[in-house]
């Protein structure tokens, strides 16, 4: 999850990302919707090393890289470790209890760039990153089966500035598994019948009319938008290798620096572009 600035002036700002590298476990114990090929893991280190290079070296960005840890076959997806806005982090209570332990890593490396930390600890609670998409005006929480009601009421109180609204998820792991922020007020959305029926929910629920961008592949709707003051608006995409007609929608984006970034590998374990990054936008000094 993006910590990505304060209010929607300041949207898609960011000066760190945290990452974690990829276990080996994780071609053969990472938990996936579905039995599927299986994960060539030199392939996935260098999708990985690319994604992280563009963080680092395309954007500038400081990039605290966490270790792999064998244990827990799914760490590299830090996005469902913590939810950062502002100067606060929220150290979630990952859905999956084989993922619980990912969250200490994660609240060392955010308590080094000295955020206030809040901790879920409600033993009835659990919220995924992956389900939590901040539109730089609100939070909207998706309830799956990682993330529940209880998960997404400790996410509204620990982020009283924001309005916080839920929206069911059906036939995806989590609401940001066909939906995210492609630029400022504008909502990248899959095509199917869940991303679509998700879609209108959040229209419902909001105050605020969003412009919406439609990809024809649900995967392909999960981006990363950025707006960094020496390149504008970018945004970090999937490749047109992967998804070409949802390529063809980014490329309409003239305003963007647009990178293609392929995710064959971890596509197979229901992993996103997103899933791979926290990013945060430290105003305050270190």
């Amino acid at each position: 999850m993006a910590g990505l600035g304060g209010g929607p002036a300041a949207f898609g700002r960011c000066t760190h990302a945290v990452v974690r590298a990829l276990p080996e476990s994780l071609c053969r114990q990472a938990l996936r919707r579905a039995p599927g090929p299986e994960v060539d893991f030199a392939r996935a280190e260098r999708e990985h090393q690319l994604y992280v290079g563009v963080l680092r070296g395309k954007l500038g960005l400081q990039v605290l890289e966490l270790p792999a840890d064998e244990s827990l076959p799914d760490c590299a997806f830090v996005e469902d470790a913590a939810v950062v806005c502002e100067e606060t982090a929220l150290i979630t209570r990952p859905g999956a209890p084989s993922r619980r332990k990912e969250v200490e890593a994660m609240k060392r490396v955010l308590e080094s760039l000295n955020l206030n930390i809040v901790e879920m600890i409600d033993e009835n609670a659990t919220l995924d990153g992956g389900d939590v998409l901040f539109t730089g005006r609100e939070f909207f929480v998706g309830l799956s089966r990682r993330t529940n009601q209880r998960g997404a009421e400790i996410l509204a109180d620990t982020f009283k500035d924001y309005a916080v609204s839920t929206v069911p998820v059906h036939d995806a792991l989590h609401l940001k598994s066909f939906c995210s922020m492609a630029g400022p007020n504008l909502i990248a959305i899959g095509s199917s019948e869940a991303a679509q029926k998700a879609l209108k929910t959040m229209q419902q629920m909001s105050d605020h009319r969003y412009d919406k961008l439609t990809v024809p592949d649900d995967a392909a709707a999960n981006c990363i938008y950025l707006n960094i003051p020496s390149k504008g608006h970018v945004l970090l995409h999937r490749a047109p290798e992967e998804y070409p007609e949802s390529a063809k929608v980014f490329e309409k984006l003239k305003d963007h620096m647009l990178i293609p970034i392929a995710n064959t590998e971890l596509d197979k374990v229901d992993g996103s572009l997103t899933c791979c990054s926290v990013l945060i936008n430290k105003t305050s000094e270190l």
